[in-house]
C-alpha cells in the first residue's frame, strides 16, 4: 500500500467563495528589526522608520513600521490559506489605505474578503479574483486595508467536469507568485 502524499496549497478559483471571509493565522508580531532590515533592504531612508531620535520629535513620538512592510505582510499572511501554488499573478492593487500606524511590537493579524470573481475571458482556464484583504493590530484597529486583483488558476477536477482539461502545454504549472 503506497503512503498518501498531501501537499499543502491555496485555494483554486472555483473554490473560492464569494463573500466569505477567510480568517488568517497565525499573526506576526513586528520587531524593530524587521521594519529597519525591510526599510533598508527597499532603500526607503525615511526617517519616520530609521532614526529614533528624529522620529521621538513627531507627532507620533517613535519610529513607525514603514507602510510597504505593513502591505507586504497583510498580503503574505493569506498565501498559505489563499493562493499559495494556485495563483497566476498579481493584476493590481488598489484602494490601498493606512487608517493607523503600525509600531515596533504590535502583532498583525489579517483576513480577507472574496469580493468578487469571474472566469477570465482571454484565459479560460484561468479566473481573476478580487480580495479586499484587512489588517488589524492586536488591539484591532484597523491598520491597513486594500483590494488586490489575482489571477488564479481553475482547479484541474474542475476543468475535467467542464470536458475543458485541455492540453498540458494550455494549463499553468503549479506555483506562481503571492
Amino acid at each position: 500500500m503506497s503512503e498518501k502524499r498531501i501537499v499543502q496549497r491555496g485555494l483554486y478559483f472555483d473554490e473560492m467563495q464569494e463573500g466569505a471571509v477567510y480568517v488568517h493565522s497565525p499573526g506576526r508580531t513586528v520587531t524593530e528589526a524587521d521594519n529597519v532590515l525591510f526599510t533598508t533592504q527597499t532603500m526607503n531612508t525615511q526617517s519616520l522608520h530609521l532614526d529614533a531620535a528624529w522620529s521621538a520629535g513627531t507627532e507620533f513620538g517613535e519610529p513607525l513600521v514603514n507602510s510597504m512592510f505593513t502591505l507586504s505582510t497583510l498580503v503574505g499572511l493569506s498565501v498559505a490559506q489563499l493562493t499559495q501554488g494556485t495563483i497566476v499573478a498579481n493584476l493590481g492593487f488598489s484602494e490601498v489605505a493606512f487608517p493607523a500606524p503600525m509600531r515596533h511590537g504590535d502583532t498583525l493579524y489579517a483576513e480577507t474578503l472574496i469580493a468578487g470573481k469571474r472566469r477570465s475571458k482571454s484565459r479560460p482556464h484561468q479566473g481573476i479574483v478580487e480580495f479586499h484583504h484587512t489588517a488589524r493590530n492586536q488591539d484591532g484597529v484597523v491598520v491597513a486595508t486594500a483590494k488586490r486583483s489575482t489571477l488564479m488558476q481553475v482547479s484541474p477536477e474542475a476543468l475535467a467536469a467542464e470536458g475543458a482539461g485541455g492540453t498540458a502545454a494550455e494549463r499553468p504549472a503549479s506555483g506562481g507568485a503571492a
